[in-house]
């Protein structure tokens, strides 16, 4: 298992639309990410900053598939349409990010 962790800013004017948005994700999108081994993802908003904290964990044996198929569903698409104008990609984030992936230093179960 993997644990993934993630950030991006946050419209601050599109918070109540983003927050909406998440307490009903549509069954299909939930459905792709549990058939691609995504498991255990929460969404946290950090305030006054607008920023977003994402946290999974990756259960299979193919990231880089399991991510092609997560990318190639056409609801997924969809929902990526409503969710990205909300968002601020980090300056930061490494090319080819959106979310920008953070290092897992430290973990206690």
């Amino acid at each position: 298992m993997q644990r993934m962790g993630m950030m991006i800013g946050l419209v601050p004017e599109k918070i109540a639309e983003y927050k909406e948005l998440h307490a009903a994700v549509w069954p299909r999108v939930l459905a792709t990410l549990s058939a691609a081994n995504v498991k255990n993802y929460t969404i946290f908003l950090r305030e006054p900053e607008s920023l977003l904290f994402g946290y999974w964990e990756y259960h299979g044996e193919d990231f880089e598939a399991d991510m092609r198929m997560i990318a190639a569903d056409p609801e997924t698409q969809r929902w990526w349409t409503f969710c990205e104008p909300c968002q601020v990609p980090l300056a930061s984030r490494a090319e080819g990010e959106h979310w920008a992936m953070m290092e897992n230093v430290f973990h206690m179960d």
